[in-house]
């Protein structure tokens, strides 16, 4: 199956960060594929640590909660606390890794949502999605990451104006 995955971090060394968590990944994949950076302000919290973030697309035969386990490890062997507050808001930190997506898979699960319910939102999502997987298609809605990225940033104008 081929993962289509965003690391983020905002605290710390945020390159390195990114890089020791590509690394562990990759290890142990059929393949991979990493995308250029992209750094935004925090997504729903607020913060004054700007986050890193990049895509990675591999290539693996875990399954989809069998990967996510697999996430939620590396995420803690690389040091990441919990990336809530006891409310239930986002906090800042070293390494957040997300499936945004899986081929052209629709999973609903208590545990696991893919694609990723709130890419279309986000534009650290979508910027990676694009130079990755540019004929991806949401398997749900059929756009493209590069209609949904026209689609935000149509409806950040209208709010702006």
């Amino acid at each position: 199956m081929r993962y289509y995955l965003n690391i983020g971090s905002n605290i710390g060394d945020r390159r390195d960060n990114l890089y020791r968590a590509v690394v562990a990944l990759a290890r142990g994949t059929n393949g991979a594929a990493v995308s250029t950076i992209v750094e935004s302000e925090p997504w729903g919290f607020e913060s004054d640590n700007r986050f890193l973030n990049l895509g990675l697309s591999i290539d693996s035969d875990y399954s989809p909660h069998d990967m996510l386990d697999h996430l939620h490890i590396i995420e803690r062997q690389l040091g990441s606390e919990a990336h809530r507050d006891a409310s239930g808001n986002y906090v800042d930190r070293l390494v957040d890794i997300d499936i945004v997506a899986i081929d052209d898979m629709v999973i609903d699960t208590p545990e696991l949502i893919v694609p990723h319910p709130r890419m279309d939102q986000r534009e650290f999502f979508l910027l990676p999605m694009m130079e990755l997987a540019p004929r991806w298609k949401h398997p749900v809605t059929g756009l493209t990451a590069a209609q949904m990225l026209q689609e935000l940033r149509s409806s950040q104008a209208e709010t702006a104006d």
